[in-house]
């Protein structure tokens, strides 16, 4: 519930307790709720029963995960098949759903505010619509998401309030977290976050990682490797946790665009944040990532240790280009950025006898300029996409200014 630690701090578990072997003996008969439950009852025991937390997971884990097959070596584990069509659907869901079951056990009203590059938002937006007794408060940077995603973010109303911040992703990021320190200004006002930031949003998204490797061969199994498509780093993060909860998974790699503070900290040892720069790949345009620190606690910020679980690999923009044109022309697979990063990380860090996972993070219609330029061929948007098109944008225009911010919300929560 309360999003973020004092002075800025994430939560983390004080534990992660290693998977019994019985649960990978019975891993390929569960469903992906099942799974969800199996996994995360070691972290929610304390508040709700194994049969609360199996309703929670299988409402909000009521759509397909597929892993699809690119090429003899490379597979690609489709995460867009929720509502707004974002790998985000995963957490944002688990979470709404736990926090409608707080807000009806406590009686009081939660604001939820989110700092998105893109898809959190249009995930968080869809997830908690209409939801009683929550309010969202959407923070996303002017002119730095896809047209198609701004219309997710802005066309919802209702509980669903949307700011469009003068700045980028981390001055976004840093005006939520400064809300969360507030506590004097925001004293007796629940806020929360749906952000990676909170552990809440963070823990489902280790189950995905056990359900990739859960659809491969028994051969393949021994030798896998995972791209992560890599921006605010609570996807590493997660794959971390499941790696430490004992998922067989013998590598990962960081997948980045040229905002690659933490593909220089696994060269050098030295993390030095900066100020991120814009990309085809937008949603990874963070040059201070939040969850980071999240992967330095869970090795006890021994660089050797991270260094040898996560490659880096960083591609450019033009290499985005030809890396969905090589995935559409050679494996007729379309991909959108972020996903094609992926891919060129399997393609650049796997060694000869290893089986690579990509994440294909969102449905790559939400990118469908830049997908149809590089694939020469026109994609169809799906329904959902379809239907906002035509609706008016609601949303409010906000300085990268703290007191204007606070101001704001104060009048508006």
């Amino acid at each position: 519930m309360q999003g973020a630690g004092s002075n800025n701090g994430l939560y983390f578990p004080e534990e992660i307790k290693e998977k019994a072997r019985d649960f990978f003996n019975d891993i390929d008969a569960c469903t992906f709720p099942q799974m969800a439950t199996e996994i995360l009852y070691d972290f929610a025991e304390a508040d709700f029963t194994y049969q609360e937390l199996l309703d929670i997971c299988t409402r909000a884990f009521n759509f397909p995960i597929p892993l699809v097959k690119v090429n003899e070596r490379i597979y690609s584990l489709e995460l867009f098949h929720g509502p707004s069509l974002a790998f985000k659907d995963v957490g944002a869901r688990f979470l709404a759903e736990v926090l409608k079951k707080i807000a009806e056990k406590e009686g009081e009203e939660i604001t939820v505010l989110v700092a998105t590059s893109g898809d959190t938002g249009s995930a968080v937006a869809r997830s908690f619509f209409n939801v009683e007794g929550i309010r969202v408060v959407l923070l996303y940077p002017s002119e730095k998401v896809s047209k198609i995603q701004e219309k997710t973010l802005t066309t919802m109303g209702g509980n669903i309030l949307s700011l469009e911040v003068m700045g980028t992703f981390d001055d976004c990021q840093n005006l939520v977290k400064k809300a969360f320190a507030d506590k004097e200004a925001f004293a007796g006002k629940k806020l929360t976050s749906a952000n990676s930031i909170n552990v809440g949003r963070l823990l489902p998204q280790a189950v995905y990682y056990f359900w990739a490797w859960h659809q491969l061969s028994e051969a393949e199994r021994k030798n896998v490797v995972i791209s992560v498509p890599s921006g605010n780093y609570g996807n590493l993060s997660a794959g971390g946790i499941a790696w430490k909860m004992g998922l067989p998974v013998k590598r990962f790699i960081a997948a980045s665009n040229i905002n690659k503070v933490v593909p220089d900290y696994l060269e050098s040892g030295n993390y030095q944040p900066r100020d991120a720069v814009r990309t085809l790949s937008n949603a990874m345009d963070v040059g201070d990532p939040s969850n980071f620190v999240r992967i330095r606690e869970m090795f006890h910020d021994d660089h050797q240790q991270i260094k040898a679980l996560i490659r880096p690999f960083v591609a450019n923009d033009d290499q985005t280009r030809e890396g969905i044109n090589k995935l559409y022309t050679e494996s007729n697979y379309t991909a959108d950025p972020h996903g094609a990063i992926g891919y060129l990380g399997c393609k650049n860090r796997m060694d000869g006898n290893e089986t690579g996972v990509f994440l294909e993070t969102a449905h790559p219609a939400k990118f469908k300029d830049i997908v149809e330029e590089s694939i020469h061929t026109e994609i169809e948007l799906p329904e959902y996409l379809r239907e906002i098109q035509n609706k008016p944008k609601q949303s409010t225009q906000m300085p990268a200014d703290y007191n204007k911010f606070k101001e704001w919300l104060m009048e508006n929560i």
